[in-house]
């Protein structure tokens, strides 16, 4: 499951990425906005993982399914709401368009950062090996990302086109949401 929202996150950025472009442009300063959101993004959604994931009475794969589909529900409306964002921003200076763009795709990334910490935290309680635990969810979202990357260039944004890869990401994301909420709902029981 980790290694398909790996596949979905990279999907994501990959598709984001190509619509901002068509809405603001391609040149260095969009490039930069729109990485430097996803590296801040995840960054920050991995230190609020983290601290959610201290208390061991938090059900952390409840929150992680949570995450999943949130990024899901966002990512079914992303390209809708870039366009409306982006007509809106035509009078505004590049600073503030920057701004706005970078607000943008910062609530879903911030989810996606969350998700290592959450399911380390769940493996960590379950095995007591957090190098094991970090280093096996790192290796296969990581390993989903590449799978993206290339299925992406060489036959997803092809078939699909930017709205059905996003859709696809999309679908992927609430998938693993509702699978890790039935697997939280199984263990409980």
């Amino acid at each position: 499951l980790f290694f398909l929202s790996g596949f979905s996150s990279l999907l994501y950025q990959i598709v984001w990425q190509r619509a901002l472009f068509t809405i603001y442009g391609i040149n260095i300063e969009s490039v930069t906005v729109v990485v430097t959101a996803f590296m801040i993004g995840l960054g920050a959604g991995s230190l609020a993982g983290g601290a959610i994931s201290k208390d061991a009475r938090r059900p952390v794969l409840l929150f992680f399914a949570a995450a999943e589909i949130g990024i899901g529900l966002f990512g079914f409306s992303s390209l809708t709401l870039f366009h409306w964002v982006g007509g809106f921003t035509l009078a505004m200076s590049p600073v503030a368009t920057a701004a706005v763009t970078f607000l943008l795709v910062l609530f879903p990334t911030v989810l996606m950062g969350g998700t290592l910490p959450l399911l380390v935290a769940y493996l960590v309680r379950r095995s007591g090996n957090v190098g094991r635990s970090v280093g096996v969810l790192y290796f296969v979202n990581t390993l989903g990302a590449a799978a993206a990357s290339i299925l992406a260039v060489v036959v997803i944004l092809g078939k699909l086109g930017l709205s059905g890869s996003v859709t696809l990401a999309a679908a992927v994301n609430c998938v693993v949401g509702a699978s890790v909420l039935a697997i939280h709902r199984r263990a409980r029981a």
